[in-house]
């Protein structure tokens, strides 16, 4: 449990107050020639204070404890110029199931971030490293439902919006009928056991649907269970020829488009396939094979387009199963998580040319 908040009670007659510890940007006395004796002291306090006299402080009977005033809000970053991200990368640290590459991955999209001109401060990183101190950057489900609002407040025309996440996925019983499998996907929040997981038609509704003409969101979703994470109405898929076409998701139900914008999500499997951290493809750090393969495929090639990219990542993917167990030591991938990693899959609000359409970030 977090300690309470608490502020000293101070009488303003007898200025008496309790231990209290000195917030490093306090603004001294003498400091840049200030002087508190050149200044009045402050008025005295009103008569419900029970200061009877300057030198003697007394309390009316029986003592009524104040409630201490809640802390100062904590702002979230700017939400100014036209390119946000939200990063969330969770490690699960305390937990039997976690996840080795998650806080390292989050620090490679921040970099790759940086590299295209999405300034720090229109970042909203959270993660659970143990280092982190603000309560505002911990992935629990009410900071990462609060960054996703705030990732599309006040988009318009011409911003560019990202959304990572690598963490645990999961797959929920469809209660409202909008999914052709019968199950929603879902993330994991750090805190997940006790307050819940986020499905995907809540972050459709909450960072795909408000996109406006113009504006466009790039998704990349770490983890397994993600083919339809954000719900999107088509999906790329390549059939048994090797060539890629776009299937029709789209639910007479519910409307899961965009108001005019463009939403694509990269994500690690299909809905039934399972993402997967190692440290095959840098051969130092664990990182998530969707993570290493997008970032090194941005870096190597300028101009690159959808289809370019799909076909890099599987490339570096299947080249370190290969490194990895030989392209026929099946027998002893069975215990290996990375044989098991699925491809990468494409879905977007819209279908377009895979192989004409250049990526812009």
């Amino acid at each position: 449990m977090e300690a309470a908040y608490s502020m000293p009670f101070v009488c303003y007659s007898c200025q008496g107050q309790g231990p209290t510890t000195v917030p490093q940007n306090y603004y001294f006395a003498n400091h840049n020639g200030y002087n508190a004796s050149n200044y009045p002291p402050p008025p005295p306090p009103p008569a419900a204070y029970g200061c009877r006299t300057y030198n003697q402080c007394s309390y009316p009977q029986p003592l009524q404890l104040m409630t201490p005033p809640p802390p100062p809000p904590l702002t979230p970053p700017s939400s100014f110029g036209n390119k946000r991200a939200v990063i969330i990368g969770i490690s699960y640290g305390h937990q039997t199931n976690s996840i080795k590459g998650s806080l390292n991955d989050a620090q490679c999209v921040k970099n790759f971030l940086i590299s295209k001109a999405f300034p720090t401060d229109s970042m909203w990183i959270l993660t659970d490293h143990p280092g982190e101190r603000n309560p505002m950057r911990i992935p629990t489900r009410y900071n990462i439902r609060m960054a996703m609002r705030w990732l599309v407040e006040g988009c318009r025309s011409g911003d560019s919006l990202w959304f990572y996440y690598s963490g645990h996925g999961s797959q929920e019983e469809d209660t409202d009928m909008d999914e052709l499998d019968g199950y929603d996907e879902a993330i994991c929040p750090v805190d997940y056991v006790h307050e819940g997981k986020i499905i995907d038609d809540e972050i459709n509704a909450t960072i795909v649907r408000p996109l406006p003409h113009g504006a466009k969101l790039h998704a990349l979703v770490d983890t397994c269970f993600s083919g339809t994470i954000l719900d999107l109405p088509f999906m790329c898929r390549m059939n048994r020829k090797g060539h890629y076409g776009w299937q029709d998701h789209r639910n007479r139900r519910t409307y899961k488009g965009t108001r005019g914008g463009l939403a694509v999500c990269i994500s690690a499997c299909d809905d039934d396939g399972s993402a997967a951290d190692t440290s095959a493809f840098s051969g130092v750090e664990s990182t998530g094979a969707l993570t290493f393969s997008f970032i090194q495929a941005m870096q190597n090639q300028s101009n690159l387009t959808y289809g370019n990219l799909l076909n890099s990542m599987r490339s570096t993917i299947r080249g370190a199963k290969e490194r990895t167990f030989g392209p026929t030591d099946r027998q002893f991938s069975m215990n290996t998580r990375l044989q098991y990693v699925h491809e990468p899959q494409l879905s977007s609000s819209e279908m377009f040319e895979i192989y004409s359409k250049t990526i812009v970030i």
